[in-house]
């Protein structure tokens, strides 16, 4: 009997082992070697921080309400920041929908906190410093050399710098994305695009958002 206890506890020992190891990819060699979370699958568990430097498990705050999530390079990035503010635009009537609006990009909470206040925003913003969700999202890239010292030196960013399979040092960050999923952390809607220029249209996400409320 007790060997038989012990067996149980060890496979759900191996089991939780296997899951979080489940959610911890790769970072890609580069944007276009992503391997993205797709429609159908649960938002993971990851931490972010928040504002406050609360530590926050987006599994947790996504469960019980259906949410909008989008992922952005930075605050120092000017796609980025007229995509946010699209986004506050239509933030009132995904709000009526019941939805959630939230933020995730490596910048960090004091970063955040400038971004909301030189856009006045009002939905979420998160850190995700550690890329610990980027990286569950499967989001998560390699720069090359030439991007890592041109946006380093000329926008100034203090990004920590990853080393690379090739024992080099480089910035990563996330492949812009939105995801919209439903109570249940379940995605129904995925947008993924590795040319950082190009965002999916208000009108689309409004699109995505009214189909998956019915």
């Amino acid at each position: 009997m007790l060997r038989n206890t012990f067996a149980v506890i060890a496979l759900i020992i191996s089991s939780a082992t296997l899951s979080h190891a489940a959610n911890a990819k790769a970072i890609a060699s580069d944007e276009l070697n992503v391997m993205p979370l797709m429609n159908g699958q649960t938002i993971p568990s990851a931490n972010l921080k928040a504002l406050n430097d609360r530590t926050i498990d987006i599994a947790k705050i996504t469960q019980g309400k259906p949410s909008v999530i989008f992922f952005y390079r930075g605050g120092w990035c000017p796609f980025c920041n007229s995509q946010m503010g699209q986004l506050k635009a239509i933030e009132p009537k995904l709000i009526e929908m019941g939805f959630q609006l939230i933020g995730i990009s490596p910048d960090t909470p004091a970063k955040l906190k400038q971004s909301m206040t030189e856009q006045e925003l009002s939905y979420t913003l998160l850190s995700d410093a550690n890329l610990d969700v980027s990286k569950a999202f499967g989001l998560a890239y390699f720069t090359s050399e030439k991007v890592t010292n041109r946006y380093l030196s000329k926008m100034k960013l203090e990004n920590k710098l990853w080393q690379t399979p090739e024992g080099e040092q480089r910035l990563v960050l996330p492949v812009p994305a939105v995801y919209i999923t439903d109570a249940n952390g379940l995605v129904h809607f995925q947008y993924v695009n590795p040319n950082f220029r190009v965002r999916p249209a208000p009108e689309l996400i409004m699109t995505a958002a009214s189909l998956i409320k019915q």
